[in-house]
């Protein structure tokens, strides 16, 4: 007999529990609010974390920071839903990723423009590279791109289209010290720049490597058109709790927080 009462109390405090639940649910009570955003591990992730803060104060959105070393991952991970949201590129590489692997992706808004620079250990400027000198490049199309260009605008080559974003050492027409490129993983690129006469570096992974953008040889200026983005499947563009990110990543606590991490090497591309 008590086995049964024991049961049956159990089964009403059960019922009791549901109940209330239900009482809960109509007095409008919501589930949290939550996304994930990929961003590249270091600074990125450390600025973006004060975004995170204003989202939660401002908007009582949660966002989970999903890091990355790489810069094919973070896309691939959001075309295929684990993440809601990416912010770690420029749209030159937005559109070469979507055309080359198909990806149905959007920009949703602005975030900073990161300059690459390029730096070197063994020389004091650009006029002291000797013949035949190794020049490490990134080895993705865009920021190898934009490092071609800043060579030929240096006038250390010459390229048959200066305007072409996605230039190779391919396009290289003239090259009269004979130099010697070697494409490198961008995250890698700081590990070779002992072993190399010079190396373009994103001030992402320059700065984590003591590297400053005013101590480049050649510095990409403000006036790039590689301005960083915030990225999401397209269609979710104007979604709210994506729009809601937007604006805690584009506030003056953010643009501080870069200024302070970047030391001046990262332009607010929202202004």
């Amino acid at each position: 007999m008590q086995v049964t009462l024991t049961r049956l109390f159990g089964a009403a405090t059960l019922a009791s529990a549901i109940l209330i639940a239900g009482c809960g649910n109509d007095d409008g009570a919501t589930e949290t609010r939550s996304i994930k955003v990929g961003t590249m591990s270091g600074p990125e992730s450390e600025v973006m974390e004060v975004a995170v803060q204003i989202a939660r104060e401002r908007y009582d959105l949660e966002v989970e920071i999903i890091e990355f070393t790489d810069y094919v991952s973070p896309n691939a991970a959001l075309a295929d839903g684990s993440l809601d949201a990416n912010a770690f590129q420029h749209e030159p590489y937005l559109r070469s990723m979507i055309e080359d692997r198909g990806y149905d992706l959007a920009v949703a808004g602005y975030t900073f423009v990161y300059p690459i620079g390029a730096y070197s250990e063994r020389h004091d400027s650009i006029e002291e590279l000797p013949e035949r000198a190794i020049v490490a490049l990134p080895n993705d199309p865009t920021n190898g791109g934009r490092a071609m260009i800043l060579m030929h605008n240096a006038g250390l080559i010459e390229l048959d289209d200066p305007e072409n974003l996605e230039a190779t050492p391919i396009n290289v027409v003239e090259n009269p010290l004979g130099l010697r490129f070697r494409e490198i993983e961008a995250a890698q690129l700081p590990r070779v720049l002992t072993d190399v006469d010079l190396a373009f570096i994103n001030n992402t992974f320059a700065q984590p490597a003591g590297l400053r953008l005013d101590d480049a040889l050649i510095q990409e200026g403000a006036e790039s058109p590689y301005v960083n983005l915030i990225a999401v499947r397209a269609g979710d563009e104007e979604r709210e709790e994506i729009q809601q990110l937007v604006s805690a990543y584009q506030s003056e606590e953010v643009a501080a927080k870069a200024a302070e991490l970047f030391d001046g090497g990262a332009v607010p591309g929202w202004q």
